[in-house]
């Protein structure tokens, strides 16, 4: 039997899926970076489970997570995304999507690439935090608190430090499992 970190519920196989293949795991690809910062802002105030289980729906009603697109969303589609049963059906939230992405396109064009804007944050390194479970692993750091007053100060929505320390959790910024979890070395070792 694998060894886990605490957090994942035991027999809750999309839990598990995503712990054992994602979580953690240093994402470059802007398209996959794009789909966390709609994903984790959608969380806000929410379980992750909730969110894990609307993904696929997330994946349809946000154009597969391209951020060009979903830049061009209009009051139309906005309306029907509020209608939406398989997303979370916050106002908020969704108008905050579609500024994220324009907001995104803005950050691509002057660094090149969402990556390299939001991994300058950590030296472009992921941070091994090398977590013993013997203190409560944080839910903001100094690095979150920045990056998510940068984000704020682009104009961006419904990211905060505790949203951002999530999502650079999700995207393999910071390597928060376990050191007793069987992924810690393979998300150790994984190609940043």
């Amino acid at each position: 039997m694998k060894t886990r970190c605490r957090w994942v519920p035991e027999g809750d196989e999309l839990y598990t899926e995503y712990h054992d293949k994602e979580w953690g795991v240093p994402v470059r690809d802007d398209q996959k970076l794009f789909e966390f910062l709609v994903l984790e802002s959608a969380q806000a105030g929410l379980s992750w489970i909730t969110i894990l289980r609307k993904r696929e729906n997330y994946r349809i009603a946000f154009a597969d997570f391209d951020p060009a697109k979903v830049a061009k969303f209009n009051e139309k589609k906005i309306a029907s995304l509020l209608k939406n049963e398989g997303i979370i059906r916050n106002e908020a939230k969704i108008r905050a999507a579609v500024n994220n992405a324009q907001r995104f396109l803005e950050v691509q064009k002057e660094f090149g690439s969402f990556s390299n804007y939001i991994w300058a944050f950590v030296n472009y390194k992921p941070v091994d935090n090398k977590q013993d479970g013997k203190k409560r692993i944080p839910a903001t750091t100094k690095i979150s608190e920045d990056l998510a007053k940068d984000l704020k100060k682009r104009g961006f929505k419904f990211l905060g430090a505790t949203t951002v320390y999530a999502h650079m959790q999700a995207t393999g910024m910071v390597n928060d499992h376990l050191v007793t979890c069987f992924c810690y070395k393979k998300v150790k070792s994984a190609k940043a």
